[in-house]
């Protein structure tokens, strides 16, 4: 196996997750050659901080390269798959909702590296927190990613594509719900003289609870034991917004019987002696 810097890379996309990825990469010592987007001032602004080639011409993708890494929109994922002319390097991609089928049964010396993360080009994160999910078809190439992964994260796991676009779901739930619902609470604070940042204590312990809890058993407020009077004064008060009322409701009934289930669940599992 290659030692990093002797490991030529190219990453195949410039947003947030390339953006992130290569420049950890980079810090672990492996050789970033080449940053290929369709977008000229997004390829050169990360090749810039890389220090590497970059291009916007498929024809002109350095075709010596030991791995690329595509990270780029699902939507233009199978296209650049299939446009790029093939090499002996080993092709990934870092999409959760994407099977490894999208390379075609002709290439072997493919996989799938999922850094299960938000990411922002603005924020530098700290890998070695971050899962990382790998799947590939050969078991030397699975090495060969694995090796990659444990040098930038303590929690590298195996998973099949069907695991991972479940994993991706519920991603969805517990980040960009989660974050379209602070965008909410901050609008409804803003149009009553209320700042966002007096909710930040309440977010941060949320979020820890889950270390200690089952998120289930962490659940508080109204909507759990459905609280009428309550959720009925809410609901009063967002009149002037139907969808949002809307939205409080279902939320509010799915939380309750939610909570109703599991208890359910609870009291027919039997007695551990």
């Amino acid at each position: 196996m290659k030692r990093p810097n002797s490991t030529k890379i190219v990453f195949i996309g410039a947003g947030n997750l390339a953006t992130c990825l290569s420049l950890a990469l980079k810090k672990k010592g492996y050789c970033i050659c080449q940053v290929f987007s369709r977008t000229e001032n997004s390829a050169r602004i990360l090749a810039e901080k890389l220090g590497c080639a970059w291009t916007t011409q498929i024809q002109e993708i350095q075709p010596d390269a030991d791995l690329y890494i595509f990270s780029v929109k699902d939507s233009a994922l199978q296209q650049l798959v299939e446009t790029i002319p093939s090499n002996n390097g080993i092709w990934v991609h870092t999409a959760g909702s994407m099977p490894i089928n999208v390379f075609p049964a002709t290439n072997t010396r493919c996989g799938v590296f999922y850094p299960l993360q938000t990411f922002s080009k603005e924020r530098s994160v700290d890998f070695t927190e971050i899962p990382i999910f790998l799947e590939a078809r050969e078991e030397d190439v699975y090495a060969f990613l694995e090796g990659i992964a444990k040098e930038l994260s303590h929690n590298v796991i195996e998973a099949t594509s069907l695991q991972r676009q479940y994993l991706h779901i519920a991603a969805v739930f517990a980040c960009n719900f989660t974050n379209h619902l602070y965008a909410v609470a901050e609008n409804i604070l803003l149009r009553n003289g209320l700042d966002f940042k007096n909710l930040i204590p309440l977010i941060l312990e949320t979020a820890q609870k889950t270390k200690s809890y089952h998120p289930i058993d962490a659940q508080t407020g109204p909507a759990v034991r459905y609280d009428e009077n309550v959720i009925d004064k809410h609901l009063s008060l967002l009149a002037d917004t139907p969808a949002l009322q809307t939205l409080y409701k279902e939320l509010s009934q799915h939380i309750h019987q939610y909570a109703i289930t599991a208890k359910q669940s609870s009291e027919n599992e039997p007695n551990q002696l």
